[in-house]
């Protein structure tokens, strides 16, 4: 007869889940044995649960699927808290199974107890105990069904002794929700939003992630109201590709003309974005459009509130907004985006040749040069995000994945790991710190174990760089960022992952062509400059005061690889009513 761990795989398998990524042992033997006679679905040995986390979130981001992790009791399970807290801000739907200690020593203070089902409720929308047979499998597709409907993370406890259980009952079929429904705005909040865009003189777009399919429906609104357009982090390749109206990124990584256009327009509309630095926003003349109603006004205060899917906001309101004459506004917002720009570019290519360590601005804009065009980035938290937001170009195919909302260091390589299980076809690039891939350095053993073909780039600066300029930012001079160098390529060779180090600008581009043209997994090790900082478009008096005090004089700006090309197209090209 089947057992409840048999019920809850053959449950997975109906979800569409083809694999579950943890560590095997104890509580989750029963589980791990059916995963083994079932059909359809593998189990990822992973080296650390928290990578398992990881992965799964970034095959849910890649598949739009569910994805699985799991962890034994006590431990095990505690393991999973930072990937899960990712997988939950990033909206990824995942299902993670914490199992437990056997259900008769609950409470009993027991080898290896915690309280799982207390434990996760922070970080997921569902976290329940099954506490027998008769709960499965109505439990597990609840469970499901918050993880896919709302976007986030689902957690069920099982106990070890529970999951060996006869089976309550047949598991039955079940049509599990695959796609969400569209938000229509209500007709007033439609009708409100067109009388906004049509009293203001300037308007400025600025968008988040929450724009992911709309990508045409906001250049066709920037086109009527003659607006420049931003966006965030996450929102960046969804919206800058095929974007005459594009005026970079604002936030702490921002570059470009963004910053000023939000602060001197007349309207900012806010689309699909939950941009979290406040400080970066304006207080007044601002409407937010989101499908998460709970998002509505959260970081700065509105004078409209809509309801609603982008997509369809726009598409609803698109034929009442009158089309804008003068482009006085977008126009001046477009040559200052080129100015600044060319005001930085110099920094990455002067003296590129020879200046060593290398400039981790070079690495990243070769890199984006000799990238697939429908390649998969996964990108470490810190300066490496600050590289990849300034020099990897969106295309409408590329994806960039990070762990963007919580902010987690090492989520770059076990990201690639989840990213390229779920697109087995298609080119992962972990861009990696040195001090993210030391964090979790057992997940090279993963990639060994599973000959998982992704290329992982270090940019091994033997320091924890943003650290580093944040204290300076402060104030502070910088204390236990900088360590001993590592050679991250001798490692991976002892793992049995062909690698290389490169210490010399002039090889850069050979030895990236190489590792992205190998058929297995490969680790390029690049020996990058620690002095490489870069700060936002727009800082305090306090912050200057404290690089003043950390550093004297010292270079704050960046590149951004091919962006300039970009703006100067624009320019050549100003979008005309």
């Amino acid at each position: 007869m089947a057992t409840v761990a048999d019920q809850f795989i053959e449950v997975l398998r109906q979800a569409g889940v083809r694999r579950v990524y943890g560590v095997v042992g104890d509580s989750l033997n029963p589980v791990v044995d059916a995963v083994r006679r079932s059909d359809g679905i593998e189990w990822v040995h992973v080296r650390n649960e928290e990578a398992g986390a990881f992965a799964a979130a970034a095959e849910a981001q890649t598949t739009g699927r569910l994805a699985v992790c799991a962890g034994s009791c006590g431990p095990g399970n505690t393991h999973l808290v930072q990937g899960l807290y990712d997988a939950h801000r990033s909206g990824a739907p995942v299902l993670a199974l914490a199992s437990h200690i056997p259900s008769t020593q609950i409470g009993s203070g027991y080898f290896q107890e915690t309280h799982p089902e207390r434990l996760f409720v922070d970080c997921s929308h569902y976290c329940e105990m099954i506490n027998g047979p008769g709960q499965m499998p109505r439990i597990l597709r609840t469970a499901i069904q918050h993880a896919i409907g709302l976007g986030g993370v689902a957690v069920l406890v099982l106990p070890g002794d529970t999951a060996s259980e006869d089976a309550g009952g047949p598991v039955g079929e079940h049509d599990f929700l695959t796609q969400r429904g569209v938000v229509r705005p209500p007709a007033d909040q439609v009708a409100q939003l067109a009388g906004a865009l049509n009293r203001a003189r300037k308007v400025m777009l600025f968008c988040g992630a929450g724009a992911r399919d709309a990508h045409d429906e906001v250049i066709a609104l920037a086109r009527k109201v003659l607006s420049p357009v931003g966006h965030a982090l996450r929102g960046k390749e969804w919206i800058q590709y095929d974007n005459p109206f594009d005026v970079g990124m604002s936030g702490l990584l921002g570059y470009g003309a963004c910053y000023d256009a939000m602060q001197e327009a007349d309207l900012v509309l806010l689309l699909g974005t939950d941009f979290p630095y406040d400080p970066f926003l304006p207080l007044k003349n601002t409407v937010q459009v989101d499908h998460d109603p709970s998002r509505l006004g959260r970081r700065t205060p509105l004078d409209l509130a809509v309801h609603g899917d982008v997509g369809e906001a726009i598409r609803l309101v698109l034929d009442k907004v009158e089309q804008k004459k003068d482009q006085a506004y977008l126009d001046d917002m477009l040559h200052r985006h080129a100015r600044a720009l060319e005001h930085v570019v110099s920094a990455y290519t002067r003296d590129i040749e020879r200046h060593t360590p290398i400039h981790p601005e070079y690495v990243a804009s070769v890199l984006d040069d000799l990238a697939a065009d429908d390649a998969i980035f996964t990108v470490d938290t810190g300066m490496c995000n600050v590289w990849v937001a300034r020099y990897i170009t969106p295309n409408g195919r590329r994806r960039v994945m990070g762990s963007f909302v919580h902010g987690s260091m090492a989520n770059a390589l076990p990201h690639a790991v989840g990213a390229q299980f779920g697109a087995p076809g298609r080119q992962v690039v972990a861009v990696a710190g040195d001090g993210g891939l030391g964090m979790l350095l057992g997940e090279l053993l993963t990639v060994r174990l599973h000959r998982v073909p992704v290329k992982i780039v270090v940019f091994n600066n033997a320091s924890l760089g943003m650290v580093r300029l944040e204290m300076m930012v402060d104030g502070l001079p910088s204390f236990e960022t900088d360590h001993e160098a590592v050679d991250f390529a001798a490692i991976a060779e002892a793992a049995g992952i062909d690698s290389a180090r490169v210490e010399r600008p002039a090889d850069v581009r050979g030895a990236l062509a190489t590792a992205l043209a190998a058929p297995g997994p490969y680790l390029l090790d690049v020996v990058t400059d620690p002095n490489a900082l870069s700060i936002p478009p727009r800082i305090t008096p306090q912050q200057v005061k404290g690089f003043a005090l950390a550093a004297g004089k010292t270079v704050l700006t960046g590149g951004v690889g091919k962006m300039l090309d970009l703006a100067r197209s624009n320019l050549r090209n100003i979008p005309r009513p």
